[in-house]
């Protein structure tokens, strides 16, 4: 009798642990696009199954295993909303879709530390495309409808500092460009520009480990919209007035 009573219990208990993954059933289940596409971030309901970008949930299949190779989910529409591979309830590669057809985005490993996703506009176009290196976003690019790049940015491997940022207008002009020029000091060149693209203000900065701070350091030009330059002194965050 005592047998039966410990088997029923870890019948009981295995079942419970493998119902606490990603839903049950998925592959018969039948998604709303208004309720599983976000208007700004898309569709982000299988990152926490991507291991690779920090995800630490698992997916079952309908009998409570573990899902194991590719598993597809479907819009009302009947229309394809995700197609991945899967390896002990965790995705490896994967696409999901819009109702429309397109694809959302589409993730793939690299190698063994490097990944990659591209995410898409419902029309088709490329709306961002991120290096993860280690789980971290080393490389990231966010593009406008147009095609134009919104926004760059590239950190180091260890994520210890950027490398570069870089932001631009719809129309393509630079709104903010920031180099590392010194890795080795942690030095860096910024220049700011106004709407219409003239340099606003352009000068050397650099990274303050302690503050966890980039920082004004060194002398600075600021510039009026007619061109005309004010010198600025900076030291380490601060201004330095003359006296």
């Amino acid at each position: 009798m005592k047998k039966i009573f410990l088997l029923f219990i870890i019948i009981v208990i295995t079942k419970f642990s493998f119902s606490q993954g990603f839903g049950k059933g998925p592959e018969l289940k039948k998604y709303n696009a208004a309720k599983v596409v976000d208007p700004v971030y898309g569709i982000t309901m299988y990152e926490k199954l991507n291991a690779k970008i920090g995800g630490d949930s698992v997916r079952n299949d309908r009998k409570g295993y573990a899902c194991q190779e590719w598993v597809e989910d479907i819009y009302e529409s009947g229309k394809i909303l995700h197609k991945g591979y899967y390896e002990d309830g965790q995705l490896k590669i994967y696409k999901n879709f819009f109702e429309n057809g397109n694809v959302e985005r589409s993730f793939k490993t690299v190698d063994f530390k490097r990944s990659n996703m591209q995410i898409y506009f419902p029309t088709g176009k490329l709306k961002s495309e991120i290096t993860y290196y280690d789980g971290n976003p080393q490389i990231w690019t966010d593009y406008y409808a147009n095609g134009q790049i919104e926004y760059t940015e590239e950190n180091t491997k260890d994520m210890e500092y950027l490398v570069m940022r870089k932001s631009f207008a719809e129309n393509g002009k630079p709104q903010e460009i920031f180099e590392v020029t010194d890795p080795k000091k942690k030095r860096y060149s910024k220049k700011e520009y106004y709407e219409n693209g003239k340099i606003k203000a352009e000068g050397p900065m650099k990274y303050n480990a302690t503050a966890i701070d980039y920082q004004k350091d060194g002398s600075w030009n600021v510039y009026d919209e007619a061109g005309n330059v004010t010198k600025e002194k900076w030291v380490r965050g601060e201004e330095i007035k003359d006296k």
